[in-house]
């Protein structure tokens, strides 16, 4: 599978930073931008490296993450179609704040940092579009930090799987669609590998949701979502 040539025909486009660009943006992106593609485990971003340019997903799951001292991954979000990574790092000029490594064969866009810079100069959206994007994801860091905090592990664990369900949706048997082991799932709850089996588990019994090797579907979102405090 390829990117398409034109970002103004990607599928992604209504859900990307460059949506609402004048076409004439978008042909400036097309012309600059390059299209790659990584393997299931490839490492796309390292953690304190200096960012040459961004890349705008086009298909595939892509996991953000940092390492503690002893080398146990923090997982801070997720990434799918249509999203925009290492714009921030380059826009602020500092080292990339945290790896990313591809869950699944993924397809992307990249663009070069001098280029990026002259999209953003020449294109008065676009620039918006990253600012209200980079807002959003700083609220939701925001919130993820005040869960981590005030929330039991459970409670966290319940808020974990409808953040999964809500971002990569269900397949066509109603489970989450993306494969994560148990031991990433208690990574970014913020427990240990052995809690998290141990309250899958809990949940399932309950009837909250259900498992199947990896994959889990959600039985009773209202039910979770009063567990985790989380409201529609």
């Amino acid at each position: 599978m390829e990117t398409p040539n034109h970002c103004q025909f990607c599928a992604q486009h209504p859900d990307s930073a460059f949506h609402g660009m004048s076409r004439e943006g978008l042909e400036e992106i097309s012309q600059l931008k390059t299209c790659v593609s990584f393997r299931k485990g490839q490492v796309i971003m390292h953690e304190g490296a200096r960012p040459q340019g961004v890349y705008c997903i086009h298909k595939g799951k892509i996991k953000l993450y940092t390492l503690g001292t002893e080398g146990k991954e923090q997982i801070i979000r997720f990434v799918t179609r249509g999203d925009l990574i290492g714009y921030r790092s380059i826009l602020s000029d500092e080292p990339i704040s945290a790896s990313a490594t591809a869950l699944e064969d993924t397809f992307a866009c990249y663009i070069p940092k001098s280029s990026f810079f002259k999209v953003i100069e020449d294109n008065p959206k676009f620039s918006l579009n990253l600012l209200k994007l980079s807002c959003h994801e700083l609220g939701e860091a925001g919130k993820m930090i005040t869960s981590l905090a005030q929330k039991n592990v459970k409670e966290r664990l319940a808020e974990i799987l409808l953040i999964l369900n809500t971002t990569f949706g269900e397949d066509e048997e109603g489970y989450i669609d993306i494969n994560l082991t148990r031991e990433e799932i208690a990574n970014m709850v913020g427990t240990a590998t052995e809690s998290v089996i141990r309250l899958i588990s809990e949940l399932r019994k309950e009837g909250y949701i259900r498992s199947k090797g990896k994959r889990i579907g959600l039985e009773d979102r209202s039910a979770l979502r009063a567990m985790a405090s989380v409201f529609e």
